[in-house]
């Protein structure tokens, strides 16, 4: 007989691997062994994945009676429980098939290819006692409750006395970005970490509302063409690429895992932050070169993107990363620093000084829906624009390239027609023509190579921007949680107004660097755009223009 249980609480999937289950549906367990605390089974639609299992009980075939008189299963069933996380545990415990946290709570993938092995000589393997990826060995620098109550009539007890007592109830959903992200344990007062002066963010009062403050070191970063390295006698390949900060002139080899996990520890360490992409990964044709060639461009735009952002461009773990030499011990020093940073998820929030300034909550929501409703729609359009350019470069590098040879062989053949009537008078219209032909067909190679030019920089700016969109819905998400408890506080709350201003400013500082960044960027790339496409057709006129002289040069 298949063991099952009734679900105590509704649950919705946010992650592939998961299933979503509603208060009292009943589902069929594969196994009551717990992965990390899940479950794997099957709900009443016929989808099969995890869920949490402190939301299920199982059901027991044998029921007994306890002092009260009621029935209850024979043995204990898998009810919520308190737990505590560290600072250093931003992201939610998932069991396999689950995704990891990304930007702000939403997802990033880790490099775990071929290619991407911390076995070599920038490898920091971890000393023995020390406890696992992902748990903390140290007391919590702040409690993040993930219990619910028994029944759903002690939930609405515990709302009501919330209320009236003027305190502010946690979220229950222990999933939610809001309380990945620190977010919760930050409103609630829950944060505890010293903040170096060199750790402080500091947000300002800019003509538009408030932005992280200007930059006053500004440095640019080169990635040269990178070099196939090798190691274990050959046996193991990879591509390193040369680094260069303007601010050491000093250049450093980096592989893409440097970068991945450099990535992991800005998205755990910013919460409401947007940190671009990383160009994706490939599990084959590593070495060739359009696909080396691609990353790279990838890697600069990201790079460019990151030394542009005040905050991020002069955190220590990216300083670090630029300006760590070969030395091994030094970098090893620098990524266990990082990897135990206390200033993640709440503790991030203490880092930030904003201005002396109250912002008016219902003019934050108003701000904050209007971004919202302007990353969907610029996503949506991203999508359009990149597929309608896409499939332009794919009809000139194949269609118009082969439609225009095939009018420069039909001149040629004209031309070979022509020389067969002798007649000396005729053999110089006989090359001209001849020489449309060619020229017909350099202009299909032209198109053909086109693309790469003009329409290719174009499509790679939208997928970073795509990047960037898909991290702000989980960014959104911890400022509304903020702006959520508040309105079921009183107004006497100064603290938990305050912080919540310390959420709001970060936020809002956030967008509005988006938005400089975004028409920078695509002012940029279109004027660039434009002036290939002039470029372009200059150099087919040149060549027409060419060929029409060599009608006039030669006496028939």
């Amino acid at each position: 007989m298949a063991l099952k249980a009734r679900v105590l609480y509704d649950f919705n999937s946010e992650n592939p691997g998961e299933i979503s289950i509603t208060e009292n549906e009943l589902v069929n367990l594969f196994t009551e062994e717990e992965l990390e605390g899940w479950l794997e089974g099957e709900n009443s639609r016929g989808e099969i994945g995890l869920f949490p299992a402190s939301y299920v009980e199982v059901i027991r075939d044998h029921i007994t009676s306890n002092n009260n008189g009621y029935s209850s299963p024979k043995s204990k069933a898998l009810t919520p429980t308190h737990t505590s996380y560290s600072s250093s545990d931003t992201q939610s415990q998932r069991g396999p098939g689950a995704g990891s946290g990304g930007s702000g709570g939403g997802s990033f993938h880790t490099s775990h290819g071929s290619d991407d092995d911390w076995d070599d000589d920038w490898d920091d393997s971890s000393p023995a006692t020390e406890a696992p990826q992902g748990y903390s060995s140290t007391p919590p620098l702040y409690p993040v409750t993930s219990s619910l109550p028994g029944r759903r009539e002690s939930t609405q007890l515990h709302q009501h006395h919330a209320k009236s007592s003027g305190t502010v109830g946690r979220n229950l959903n222990r999933f939610s970005t809001f309380v990945k992200s620190g977010g919760e344990a930050f409103l609630l007062g829950e944060a505890s970490a010293f903040v170096k002066d060199g750790d402080k963010i500091c947000v300002v009062m800019g003509k538009h509302g408030p932005e992280w403050q200007e930059d006053p070191y500004p440095f640019t970063c080169t990635i040269d063409d990178p070099t196939k390295q090798t190691k274990f006698k050959g046996m193991k390949s990879y591509m390193s690429y040369g680094l260069t900060p303007t601010h050491t002139n000093i250049q450093v080899n980096r592989r893409y895992k440097h970068f991945d996990w450099l990535y992991a520890r800005l998205v755990e360490r910013f919460p409401v932050i947007s940190v671009p992409h990383l160009p994706e990964k490939q599990a084959t044709g590593r070495f060739e070169e359009d696909f080396i060639s691609k990353r790279r461009k990838g890697l600069i735009w990201w790079m460019n993107h990151m030394i542009s952002h005040p905050v991020l461009a002069h955190c220590d773990v990216f300083q670090h990363f630029l300006t760590c030499g070969a030395d091994e011990k030094a970098w090893k020093q620098g990524k266990r620093k990082a990897e135990r940073d206390e200033l993640v998820g709440a503790n991030f929030f203490l880092t930030i000084s904003t201005p002396p300034v109250q912002l008016d909550p219902q003019e934050v929501e108003g701000k904050i829906e209007g971004f919202k409703t302007f990353t969907k729609v610029m996503d949506e359009n991203c999508v359009i624009v990149n597929a309608t350019i896409n499939e332009f470069a794919r009809k000139q590098a194949a269609g118009f390239k082969k439609e225009y040879q095939k009018v420069g062989q039909s001149f040629k053949l004209l031309a070979q027609a022509f020389e067969l009537d002798q007649q000396a008078f005729s053999v110089g219209l006989n090359k001209a023509i001849e020489n449309t032909g060619e020229a017909y067909e350099a202009i299909g190679e032209y198109f053909a190579e086109q693309p790469r030019h003009d329409l290719d920089p174009i499509s790679d700016l939208l997928d970073l921007y795509r990047g960037h969109l898909a991290n702000f819905p989980d960014i959104i998400h911890v400022q509304k949680g903020a702006l959520t408890k508040v309105k079921d506080c009183p107004k006497q709350e100064g603290e938990l107004h305050n912080r919540c201003n310390i959420i709001s400013c970060a936020t809002l500082a956030e967008i509005q660097h988006f938005h400089r960044t975004r028409v920078r960027d695509f002012r940029s790339q279109m004027q660039h755009h434009l002036r290939q496409q002039i470029s372009f057709f200059q150099k087919i006129t040149a060549k027409l223009e060419d060929t029409l002289q060599r009608y006039d040069d030669d006496q028939y």
